[in-house]
């Protein structure tokens, strides 16, 4: 049996249970056919039915009033969802361990079946990596690719309105352009940041997609913006950071992507002048606070360099992109390769 044709309010009920996996909610739906039931389990019947000690905190019936709430605002704003189960589902996304059970989007869902590249970078942008991620993504879109990423002030904007220009200067004679997708840190009846709504408003016209793992209701909280990172990082085969100070939360992106097997490949504007200025910056104030908190010295922040040391490719503009795609195994084993294109770029 489909997903789909269970009970709404007991898909949501389950989808809304933030200390069970993927897998432990669809064990869940198979074993509980009704929402009235779900609401009167205790803990001890998850731990039975699960095996494992739950610490979290649950109470069956605010769920259930919570989620009631909830599917009346989707139905409200005309809120779509689509299950773990379903072929529309984001097909690199389910690969993933921790892929969510259920998806809400505003938009077209569409957008995801298209060849697809995350682009990521900080809020603290340099006029060069402004540039960069501008054009990058506005050529991405024009070529066909959906260009995903978070919405936030910065490179992510800058990266969605890229994409949205292509759409709009398109010509019929030209490829269908790619668009973009928005991965909100909140329910998606809202928009976070507010002064992105007008952005998020084009991401619509031109046939994107705003998508949460958050049911409405839900206010976008500091894990989240991480959690929403790991689906960024999901949802491509490659991540392309533009431009990410040490430590910097687009870093996070990064590693999300090497463990989920995907390709992170940096901008050359992420080691221009300007981008090194604030980097070092940023370096300064995070490794005051971090000294302040642990009292200590014996830490370092994520960085891009360390990266490149590692053995990610470094890129001009898409077109390098996407000879850098057909490039890219060979350039991971030849770690001579590596080190004097890190040497070049720091």
């Amino acid at each position: 049996m489909s997903f789909r044709d269970c009970d709404e309010l007991l898909l949501i009920s389950i989808g809304r249970i933030t200390f069970l996996s993927v897998a432990e909610k669809i064990t869940l739906l198979n074993s509980v056919s009704d929402p009235y039931i779900l609401s009167e389990l205790k803990k001890e019947n998850f731990v039975s039915l699960f095996k494992r000690n739950i610490s979290a905190y649950w109470n069956g019936h605010e769920n259930f009033l919570a989620a009631k709430k909830e599917l009346s605002i989707l139905k409200a704003k005309k809120i779509e969802y689509i299950l773990y189960d379903e072929k529309d589902y984001p097909f690199l996304l389910r690969q993933t361990t921790n892929a969510p059970f259920i998806l809400f989007y505003r938009g077209n869902i569409n957008a995801l079946k298209k060849k697809t590249v995350s682009v990521v970078g900080t809020r603290l942008v340099s006029p060069e990596a402004k540039k960069a991620a501008y054009e990058f993504s506005y050529n991405a879109s024009k070529n066909g690719y959906a260009v995903v990423s978070g919405l936030a002030y910065g490179i992510d904007c800058i990266s969605h309105s890229g994409a949205v220009d292509a759409v709009f200067d398109a010509d019929k004679n030209s490829v269908l352009p790619g668009g973009t997708v928005a991965v909100l840190p909140c329910g998606c009846e809202s928009v976070v940041p507010k002064g992105n709504i007008r952005l998020a408003e084009n991401i619509l016209k031109t046939g994107g997609c705003l998508l949460s793992e958050y049911v409405p209701g839900i206010q976008a909280e500091s894990w989240r913006f991480v959690q929403r990172n790991r689906i960024i990082a999901s949802l491509s085969p490659a991540v392309v950071v533009i431009q990410a100070p040490p430590g910097s939360g687009s870093l996070i992106t990064a590693d999300y992507a090497l463990e989920y097997g995907r390709d992170v490949i940096f901008h050359e504007a992420a080691f221009s002048e300007n981008s090194m200025q604030i980097s070092k910056v940023v370096m300064e104030k995070k490794t005051k606070i971090r000294e302040k908190q642990l009292n200590s010295s014996s830490f370092s922040l994520n960085s891009a360099e360390k990266f490149v040391f590692e053995g990610a490719p470094v890129i001009k503009n898409f077109q390098d992109y996407e000879r850098c795609l057909e490039e890219i195994p060979g350039i991971r084993n030849n770690k001579e390769i590596q080190y004097e294109l890190f040497s070049e770029v720091c």
